[in-house]
């Protein structure tokens, strides 16, 4: 890229930037992007001190059932029909040990890691961690590259093709943007779990674990210090925000 493309991309990212600000004084929080919008507080934001986490146990997962899913798609307010050119931030895979012949059910969504390679790669900063962990995209000054969809490897980014309505206000979305899962962070920051695991929970199976990983106290914490859990391609290095046990 020669100098004067990213002398140009970088005063458009400061346009954006401030256009996004002042945007969201104009018409609520709604619209703002997450870092701002979607903190526990005004005055206090998202902290260092947690790390939001989820650990989900395979062998509880069960086959053909896709609560889950359809979870996130009510809370996100994404379609969740087949054929449609909509995102899908979490879908169930079946994986089978080349070795064994095991197969187990697991669904795959963002990871959230701690290193994540999608913000590495945004050239506009779109692409951003909170400081408690949550991985997110800036629709406010995401230009739709489309390099963070490349970067990551567990294929958990989607593209917004068409128009969209009947939105959830608390979940703003646009044509032309990346997105993906993102741990339902109006949830989270009303101290509520994500809608997924709200649905596991509530389907009897309890597959899904959600909780804050910094505090030893928590029920995540515990349960990832007494059960051998896996990393989706743990070579990477990426020390993801999701752990899989069963696997």
């Amino acid at each position: 890229m020669s100098e004067s493309m990213n002398s140009k991309l970088e005063n458009r990212r400061d346009f954006l930037k401030a256009s996004a600000l002042v945007a969201g004084v104009a018409v609520g929080p709604g619209v703002l992007f997450y870092g701002i919008a979607h903190s526990r507080s005004p005055e206090e934001g998202a902290s260092s001190k947690q790390r939001w986490g989820m650990l989900i146990d395979t062998t509880k997962c069960a086959v053909g059932c896709n609560d889950c899913v359809t979870a996130c798609n009510t809370e996100n307010g994404l379609s969740g029909k087949t054929g449609e050119q909509d995102s899908q931030w979490i879908r169930k895979l079946n994986i089978k040990h080349l070795q064994t012949g095991v197969e187990h059910n697991l669904p795959m969504l963002c990871q959230h890691c701690e290193n994540p390679p999608c913000v590495d790669v945004c050239p506009t900063g779109a692409s951003m961690k909170r400081a408690d962990g949550i991985v997110l995209v800036d629709r406010h000054i995401c230009i739709g590259c489309r390099y963070c969809m490349m970067a990551c490897p567990y294929k958990a980014r989607s593209f917004v093709h068409e128009p969209l309505t009947d939105q959830n206000p608390e979940v703003p979305r646009g044509k032309g943007c990346v997105e993906s899962c993102t741990f339902c962070v109006q949830r989270v920051d009303r101290d509520e779990t994500p809608a997924c695991v709200e649905a596991c929970t509530a389907s009897g199976h309890q597959a899904m674990l959600f909780g804050d990983l910094n505090n030893p106290e928590s029920d995540i914490a515990k349960a990832m210090k007494t059960v051998a859990t896996t990393e989706v391609r743990a070579d990477l290095g990426l020390n993801t925000g999701v752990r899989y046990q069963g696997i």
